[in-house]
């Protein structure tokens, strides 16, 4: 048996044109252009490239994208006050503050800093709140797009066991709390493992849903996988490969090659979860600027 591939970019490409659809509608209809506003503190290369990636994204679907580049040395108190100026902003419907920031600003703060009907990467604790207790919210995006992903793919959940590795507040935890709520996507029976974890392979074997997120390259291999499972693979990984020109290539946190025999389905690193990643973000905008032209 060899899973089905689990295509995360056709995914995100048949999603961004819906959004396409939904924010030249908002235009024509209600005058409103979705405003998405990205903050980057210092000069991080990862960072700096996902920031790009995300203007380049809104720029094809339609959104309004507002550059924010601070230098490495700014003040926290330099951060919150254009974070509270973008709060203000009526053209601005989603903030996003790029992690990780310098040392010397606390990344809570800044966070709760962020007016909640404007927290797109729904990371604000009012979002977390209303995430946990089933109310209407903008849900984090990554976790939301492995629900997408297996919405699409037609993965049930109700009734199955997942199993999650990594308990971080932006994918582990959220993504448990997700797939346990009661709705579409949900109602699975949820364990959460982490680096305590005893006997990890006593809980992924009985997995019907694996998300994995460990950041850790061979985290699981195929003799921890149930046969016929869906597994996700969050982790992106540098590998030493001197057959690659930039001499790494990227990784999950799945032996992909060995567990894809095992599995039922599998996402792939990269072109898995990824490119969900940002897609969710401009959902997320969009749907705060529609919430916003229907008050």
């Amino acid at each position: 048996m060899t899973a089905t591939i689990i295509d995360g970019k056709l995914a995100a490409k048949n999603l961004r044109a819906q959004l396409t659809e939904s924010v030249a509608k908002l235009k024509a209809d209600k005058g409103v252009v979705p405003g998405l506003a990205v903050v980057l503190v210092g000069d991080d290369p990862a960072s700096k490239s996902y920031v790009t990636a995300k203007e380049k994204a809104c720029a094809e679907i339609g959104i309004y994208s507002d550059d924010n580049r601070l230098p490495e040395n700014s003040s926290e108190e330099e951060l919150i006050g254009l974070i509270q100026k973008l709060n203000q902003d009526s053209q601005i419907h989603g903030i996003l503050v790029q992690l990780p920031l310098p040392r010397h600003i606390d990344e809570n703060k800044v966070i709760m800093a962020i007016d909640p009907d404007k927290d797109v990467d729904g990371f604000h604790p009012v979002n977390v709140g209303r995430m946990n207790i089933g109310q209407p919210c903008f849900l984090p995006c990554t976790p939301h797009g492995i629900i997408h992903l297996l919405k699409i793919n037609n993965i049930e959940t109700k009734g199955k066991h997942a199993v999650v590795i990594g308990r971080s507040n932006i994918v582990g935890k959220p993504v448990a709390a997700l797939l346990a709520r009661k709705a579409e996507g949900g109602n699975a029976t949820v364990t959460l493992c982490h680096t305590a974890t005893k006997n990890l392979a006593d809980f992924t074997r009985q997995a019907d849903i694996l998300v994995v997120a460990s950041g850790r390259p061979n985290t699981v291999t195929a003799d921890m996988v149930k046969p016929g499972a869906a597994v996700i693979d969050v982790g992106v990984n540098r590998v030493e490969d001197s057959s690659y020109e930039k001499g790494y290539r990227l990784v999950g946190d799945v032996d992909f090659e060995a567990v894809k025999d095992v599995a039922g389905w599998i996402t792939p690193v990269p072109g898995g979860v990824g490119p969900m990643t940002i897609t969710m973000l401009l959902y997320n905008t969009v749907q705060s600027a529609t919430m916003k032209a229907q008050c």
